[in-house]
């Protein structure tokens, strides 16, 4: 995922650079999108393998 957000912002910064600001602006959006799917899928995991380790087996 983060390497799509990558992707797609480098598109958008091409596209604007270029003059292309719709083709811009929608590549942006993408960016945001797949960075906020990154950042929430992290999370999850981050939480959920903190959880795992506080789970001791004795």
């Amino acid at each position: 995922m983060l390497r799509l957000a990558i992707l797609f912002a480098i598109v958008s910064m091409l596209a604007a650079a270029f003059g292309f600001y719709g083709v811009s602006d929608a590549s942006a959006g993408i960016a945001k999108f797949f960075a906020l799917v990154f950042a929430v899928l992290f999370l999850v995991v981050l939480f959920l393998g903190l959880a795992g380790a506080r789970k001791v087996t004795t």
